[in-house]
């Protein structure tokens, strides 16, 4: 039986002596490995060989302090002096250095005030002038005033399923005229809600649902049927400057021979804008939905947002605060007919050009801004009509010196030798940073207003106002010296 037993371990081939000589051969092989990493421990320890252990002391190193930043004697920025007073000799003179200006004529207004709104020093700062895009900073005050800032305008996809017929898609829109044609871009003001992000969201939900093609409808109902203020194409007959407000466009309408700039929020000239900007959008959101995979049936029409239904997909413009901004750096006579708009809709009044000149002219009593004698012919100042006293523009300045409500009004302003269309408006490079303020330039009118950190300390507003001038150019670069000067008051 133990024989048995014997065979039966070993097998008839002699496997099982194979195995206990591989069981040996592996335990010996790892006995030595152990013996020679000891072997090195120990000599490492003992510093026969190099590595980490050792049993000499260790040596502590020691390391200078760091050195310490000097302190300032005063704060880099602090609360602005608004009681700082202002020398009016010095004003005086820069009042009478402007009027020796040749080729300046007859008729023009210019006001200097301080933070707490009265005037110092001014040429007819009551009179009535026309006052190109300075107009602007009555409407973003206002709206800046009246308006959530920190709100979006959304740009979204409803979709209603009939028990018969095709499945229809809805695009609406809710004012964002600064979409982009790719995807969502955080980065930029203009193309920050993307249609073909807003494409894929919606193709993904359509495909959820098993649909793969559509008809396709726009709603542009948000302005009603009046768009654009009476008169104002005597200034833009080619459609350069302005576009009536609509639900939705793409890149404010601008139709650039060859793609437009790097940089979106960049200014690159003026070119020609489409006048069916809802429908433009529309279409390209339609190209983009068959890059997606879903077809649109027949021809984009226009339509209405379905009552009672939620949206299938959803794309933000920037905030409110950032568009004014955009607005007022580039001088963007078609969102500042919108904002007028939307301060119109925001206090339930008429929703028409009209209504939103009302709007405006009510926030800014509310506000107290001495506005008499005030015409408002547009939101933008592009139309001829308008006209306004440098005394209303310095008040509107006086009031973005505030904190408070309306600050986007004031920190969307164009900043001299940085930013802006005034970027290139400053003879003393070093003070860059030191002016906020709002062009103006039509073919008769060259004009400014805006408010400044001066270099002595304190804080002023201005306002110049220039109507046919002899030399517009002369008055232009008059303007660029007096805010320059104006600093140092």
């Amino acid at each position: 039986m133990q024989e048995a037993e014997k065979t039966r371990t070993c097998g008839p081939d002699g496997s099982g002596w194979v195995r206990a000589h591989r069981v040996l051969t592996v335990s010996l092989s790892s006995l030595l490995g152990l013996l020679l990493v000891t072997a090195y421990l120990l000599a490492d320890v003992t510093d026969a060989l190099p590595g980490p252990l050792t049993l000499q002391p260790m040596v502590e190193k020691h390391y200078p302090a760091p050195a310490t930043v000097g302190a300032v004697k005063r704060p880099l920025t602090g609360p602005a002096d608004r009681n700082r007073p202002i020398d009016q000799s010095q004003a005086q003179q820069l009042v009478d250095q402007f009027a020796a200006t040749d080729g300046l004529g007859e008729d023009w207004s210019l006001a200097i005030g301080d933070a707490q709104g009265h005037l110092l020093v001014e040429h007819e700062a009551q009179q009535l002038r026309q006052p190109a895009s300075t107009m602007k900073t009555l409407t973003a005050l206002a709206a800046a005033s009246g308006l959530d800032m920190g709100s979006t305008l959304d740009t979204q996809t409803y979709l209603v399923q009939a028990p018969e017929g095709d499945p229809q898609l809805t695009l609406t829109g809710h004012g964002d005229m600064l979409l982009g044609r790719g995807d969502n871009d955080p980065k930029h003001v203009n193309g920050r809600a993307g249609l073909r992000s807003l494409a894929f969201d919606t193709a993904q939900a359509l495909g959820r649902r098993g649909i793969s093609q559509v008809r396709l409808a726009y709603d542009d109902s948000l302005f009603a049927d009046q768009r654009s203020p009476a008169g104002i194409d005597q200034n833009d007959p080619d459609h350069m400057f302005f576009t009536p407000p609509s639900s939705m466009a793409v890149d404010g309408g601008r139709l650039w021979p060859e793609g437009g700039p790097d940089d979106p929020d960049g200014l690159n000239g003026y070119p020609p804008l489409s006048t069916h900007t809802a429908s433009d959008a529309a279409q390209t959101f339609a190209d983009l939905l068959a890059q997606e995979g879903i077809s649109v049936l027949g021809a984009v029409e226009q339509g209405t947002t379905p009552a009672a239904s939620s949206p299938l997909a959803s794309v933000s413009s920037a905030p409110l605060s950032q568009v004014m901004a955009f607005m007022l750096r580039h001088s963007d006579n078609t969102l500042a007919e919108e904002f007028g708009r939307l301060l119109a809709l925001a206090v339930r009044g008429e929703n028409t050009p009209a209504g939103a000149v009302a709007a405006v002219k009510a926030k800014l009593a509310d506000l107290r801004i001495d506005s008499q004698g005030l015409s408002m012919a547009d939101c933008s100042g592009l139309a001829p009509q308008s006209l306004v006293s440098a005394k209303t523009l310095v008040e509107v300045q006086v009031q973005n010196l505030r904190p408070g409500a309306g600050v986007a009004a004031a920190e969307g302003l164009s900043v001299p030798g940085l930013v802006g269309t005034a970027v290139g408006r400053l003879d003393d490079g070093q003070l860059s940073g030191q002016l906020r303020v709002k062009t103006g330039t039509l073919d008769d009118v060259t004009s400014m207003s805006g408010n400044i950190s001066r270099s002595k300390g304190g804080l002023l507003a201005f306002a110049v106002i220039v109507n046919k001038p002899q030399d517009a150019g002369a008055a232009k670069e008059a303007i660029d010296r007096f805010i320059t000067q104006a600093a140092g008051l």
